[in-house]
């Protein structure tokens, strides 16, 4: 007979940037609780980790991505993908948080039990099975494939002498130097690694089907520099932060409301970087309004930068095919490549693919709605960190950490051991997302939904969520807590 399996307070999946913070909040808030990470990969960063092209950075400023409770350091308000990494690690060394961490254990099924109160979850450790039993699961795995990027059928490639490499599976050795490149895409890989690879001696050729909205930031912050000058490190760090938040959600919110103003104030903006009589109207204007898709930024307009030098076209238009020396457009426009990158995106999987059932009945996320943001209806103690798409990740992992420690806090001064948001069948439902990049298109039918009200419909406005997340009540109309080994449910006063 075998021994039981080894038992947590707290089961975190994932080591990267939410992952590592949550462990933060969990070990500062209870340092009797027990909790480990289990982490896919071999090393902490996710993201961070994973991604290696050339000129990865943020495409958030530092003083919202970095965590609230760790003062970011550096010189540039827009880091470069090593200095994040750095960052991420550093925060888990600082904290003690790397002996909680077992790495390559891929958590591939989580099962809840009502009468144990306890979740059982599979992990795939080189290729043998490991078993962990936990009473509260906390997915913190973002939200796409990490083992494969997403490259639409392109004809041809089987003709194309060079090479064809997809940002997120970068070879390390890869020599771009007086090479051909044309990259695919005009997202936010795409406008990252054109500068880069210029830098590098490429003649570089960014071929998009169709613009994105690119603005240009200053990599520095100078008023973050002076206040550092002025003040101590955190006084600073959080006086940037809320600066950089009420600026972002400024833009987002102007955005909204006046989508041709916001047009025309990028567009200037444009004309002031880009060689006179540059056609804007063909490779900088898309056909929908500002956020609608998030905004590319790039830093001190590298990237006009490059097209102002000769070193960088941009070509828009539709691939017919690939050839045996390049592409092929459905313009008739030949594009000789040596090397091809498709920076066409990511294929989106939420919670890692990790299957989830409860008291034996498989749960289909379709069927799901979410609660908060942050929890799935008909789903006990299971708790997940998506972030803001018109914001920094970090903002909303930060709300939900702190608000599940609430929640835990709730539970043990009453004595419960499951909390269970409960829909309403009167609940209108919406897609979990109201935003448009491919990625998000492409798996929306294998996503939670929404609700039309409160607290099922999703806010992505970080300044309305702080009273909500980290200073309202865990108690609500919604939220069902239980007792061990009882049948009958407690409401809470709400």
């Amino acid at each position: 007979m075998g021994s039981a399996p080894e038992h947590v307070d707290v089961l975190i999946v994932g080591a990267g940037l939410s992952g590592i913070g949550a462990a933060y909040h969990l070990q500062r808030a209870f340092p009797q609780r027990s909790y480990l990470i289990m982490e896919a990969r071999d090393g902490i960063g996710g993201t961070w980790d994973l991604f290696r092209y050339p000129g990865i950075r943020s495409d958030s400023d530092m003083f919202t991505l970095g965590y609230r409770f760790r003062p970011w350091l550096g010189d540039k308000a827009i880091a470069d993908g090593d200095s994040i990494l750095t960052y991420v690690r550093d925060t888990a060394a600082e904290n003690g948080i790397e002996k909680n961490i077992r790495y390559r254990h891929k958590v591939i099924r989580a099962e809840w039990s009502s009468a144990d109160s306890r979740w059982t979850v599979t992990a795939d450790h080189d290729g043998e099975t490991f078993t962990v039993t936990a009473n509260f699961l906390f997915s913190c795995s973002g939200y796409y494939r990490y083992d494969q990027g997403y490259t639409p059928k392109f004809t041809g490639t089987e003709r194309f002498g060079g090479q064809i490499v997809h940002p997120q599976h970068w070879p390390d050795e890869l020599e771009v130097a007086d090479k051909k490149v044309v990259i695919i895409g005009s997202g936010a890989t795409a406008v990252t690694l054109g500068p880069a690879l210029a830098g590098q001696g490429a003649h570089v050729t960014m071929l998009q089907r169709s613009p994105s909205y690119i603005m240009s930031l200053p990599e520095r912050d100078a008023i973050a520099d002076r206040l550092r000058r002025f003040l101590p490190a955190r006084a600073a760090y959080g006086l940037a932060r809320a600066k950089n938040v009420a600026f972002s959600t400024a833009i987002y919110q102007f955005s909204q409301r006046y989508p041709q103003r916001m047009r025309a104030w990028i567009r200037g903006m444009q004309e002031r970087w880009l060689p006179a009589g540059y056609d804007i109207d063909t490779h900088f204007n898309p056909t929908y309004d500002p956020w609608d898709q998030r905004l590319c930024l790039v830093p001190n307009g590298d990237l006009f930068r490059a097209i102002r030098k000769g070193k960088l076209d941009i070509v828009t238009d539709r691939i017919d095919t690939f050839t045996e020396s390049g592409l092929r457009l459905e313009s008739g426009q030949s594009l000789d490549a040596d090397i091809v990158i498709t920076a066409t995106g990511l294929n989106l999987l939420v919670f890692g693919g990790i299957e989830l059932s409860v008291d034996g009945k498989d749960i289909s996320l379709p069927d799901t709605m979410a609660y908060k943001a942050m929890m799935l209806s008909g789903v006990p103690n299971f708790a997940y960190i998506i972030g803001y798409t018109n914001a920094s990740w970090t903002l909303k992992a930060d709300l939900v950490c702190e608000y599940v420690v609430r929640l835990l806090r709730h539970m043990d001064s009453r004595g419960y051991a499951k909390a269970t948001p409960v829909r309403d069948p009167a609940v209108g439902t919406a897609p979990f997302l109201d935003f448009e990049p491919g990625y998000v298109l492409r798996a929306l039918d294998s996503l939670p939904k929404q609700g039309d009200r409160a607290p099922w419909k999703l806010h992505m406005n970080y300044l309305r969520d702080v009273p909500k997340l980290r200073y309202g009540r865990v108690t609500d109309a919604a939220m069902v807590f239980e007792r061990a080994h009882r049948s009958e449910p407690a409401r809470t006063p709400h």
